[in-house]
């Protein structure tokens, strides 16, 4: 006969089914970092696509703003286990950035101002599933929060949506980035739990 506590009722409701496994339900936007935030003056802020050829194509702030904008709505997840459901953005979809383009690549290398990287299949920036966004909730984006510009993979962990947003390198083979290099997920799928190699 199993032992059960007296009064125990379980957990109330059960797993919400909107939210990933493992992860809780907030309403702040907590900031996490590699290190210090740097601080790029947005009138000097650049975003270079460079692909496996070699050929670049180059945005400074005022480029992206004339490009078509979109204002994505979505659900973020930290590895850290927070999730925020309903956050608005605005922004250019990767799909923008990526007209035209020839390419044989398959992955993406991302890099920061500040120095940090991370790495993502090149399908999960197509399909309207990824944008560089500078604004959070109609206003600018904050350094902390990766402004002036970050990238924005709301299907991934958010970890993946690289702040301070410098360069999009297009690679035929897969190259980790800084946490993947220190044991985290090489995909980072919050629904299947890859938050480390080996998930």
């Amino acid at each position: 006969m199993p032992i059960i506590s007296k009064g125990f009722r379980g957990r109330p409701g059960g797993r919400d089914p909107e939210l990933p496994p493992g992860q809780y339900r907030t309403t702040d936007f907590p900031v996490l970092s590699t290190g210090p935030s740097p601080h790029v003056d947005p009138d000097r802020w650049s975003l270079t696509l460079v692909t496996e050829a070699g050929e670049t194509s180059t945005w400074d702030r005022q480029a992206l703003l004339a490009l078509p904008q979109e204002r994505p709505t979505v659900d973020i997840h930290c590895v850290t286990k927070w999730s925020k459901f309903g956050t608005s953005w605005r922004g250019v979809s990767l799909d923008t950035l990526l007209d035209g383009v020839s390419t044989a690549a398959s992955f993406v290398k991302v890099a920061s101002y500040g120095g940090y990287t991370t790495n993502l299949p090149l399908e999960d920036l197509r399909g309207g599933r990824a944008w560089v966004v500078h604004e959070f909730d109609g206003r600018p984006l904050t350094p902390e929060h990766g402004g002036p510009v970050r990238l924005l993979v709301p299907h991934l962990y958010f970890w993946k949506s690289a702040k301070w947003v410098r360069e999009l390198q297009l690679l035929t083979q897969d190259e980790p980035g800084f946490w993947e290099t220190n044991g985290y997920h090489d995909y980072g799928d919050p629904w299947r739990e890859q938050r480390y190699q080996g998930d």
